[in-house]
């Protein structure tokens, strides 16, 4: 019989290591392991085959399907056993074979998820990858380390995000993408190597982007995208532009800050 109680239902199969704290309602599968040093939120379902380990902390309310691999060591060889950590906040749901590693010593220090994301099967957390919230991975996704996935953004099945970039909010990477630099918000990249496909304009419909803010970043897009002009000059034009819309302020001061460079 399961064993239940104030952590809700243990199956008498999972391995549960005592210094674990296990909030109330949590339920476990069998054969799943719980290491030292795991937080486990209220209310959360842990499947059965899954293996989490720590240092480690997981909100309430996820859900993490069968032989996913939680808070394992970062896949790194500077890695030599440092205390790092990973964090998962709350309602996260994530599917079959997904691998989040904890992050390094040389970097932050830990890997990070927010909340409310969708991650199916076989997704892949690299090391001091930091997720936002609301987000989609499709299958297979796979972020290498140190990247950035800011809210709402979507990631098409087998997308391969090289390591440091960042895809910016309410993007939409399709199906199969190489990314080897950075994707501004709003932007719909494809491809090997990724190119811009417009504007993500019925994600932004779907989230309330006003008719007004959707013109704005399309003309926005048309600047910086279309008019044959560098960047530098591209965002000169947008002065004005971002004055009067947040959302093409944000898009700007991304494009801005970029490092790697951006999708273009």
């Amino acid at each position: 019989m399961c064993r239940e109680g104030r952590v809700g239902v243990i199956h008498p199969h999972a391995v549960v290591d005592p210094s674990a704290k296990i909030a109330d309602g949590v339920t476990i599968g069998p054969f799943s392991v719980i290491g030292v040093d795991v937080e486990i939120g209220a209310d959360s379902w842990i499947g059965p085959h899954v293996v989490i380990n720590g240092p480690c902390r997981i909100g309430k309310e996820n859900k993490i399907f069968q032989f996913s691999s939680i808070g394992e060591a970062p896949q790194d060889k500077k890695y030599h056993g440092e205390p790092t950590m990973l964090e998962i906040g709350d309602r996260n749901v994530i599917r079959e074979y997904c691998t989040f590693n904890r992050g390094t010593s040389q970097d932050l220090g830990y890997t990070r998820m927010g909340s409310d994301n969708w991650v199916m099967a076989y997704v892949h957390i690299a090391h001091d990858c930091v997720v936002g919230d609301n987000t989609i991975f499709a299958n297979n996704a796979t972020l290498a380390g140190h990247v950035y996935v800011e809210d709402f953004a979507i990631i098409g099945g087998a997308s391969l995000i090289h390591q440091f970039c960042t895809i910016g909010a309410h993007g939409f990477v399709g199906m199969g993408s190489h990314i080897s630099k950075d994707v501004p918000p709003f932007l719909m990249v494809s491809g090997q190597p990724a190119a811009p496909h417009g504007l993500n304009i019925e994600g932004l419909r779907r989230r309330g982007f006003s008719p007004e803010a959707i013109k704005a970043l399309r003309q926005a897009y048309k600047i910086v995208y279309r008019s044959s002009l560098t960047v530098g000059s591209a965002l000169e034009q947008l002065q004005e532009l971002k004055q009067e819309f947040v959302d093409v302020a944000r898009f700007a001061e991304f494009v801005a800050k970029s490092e790697r460079g951006i999708v273009r």
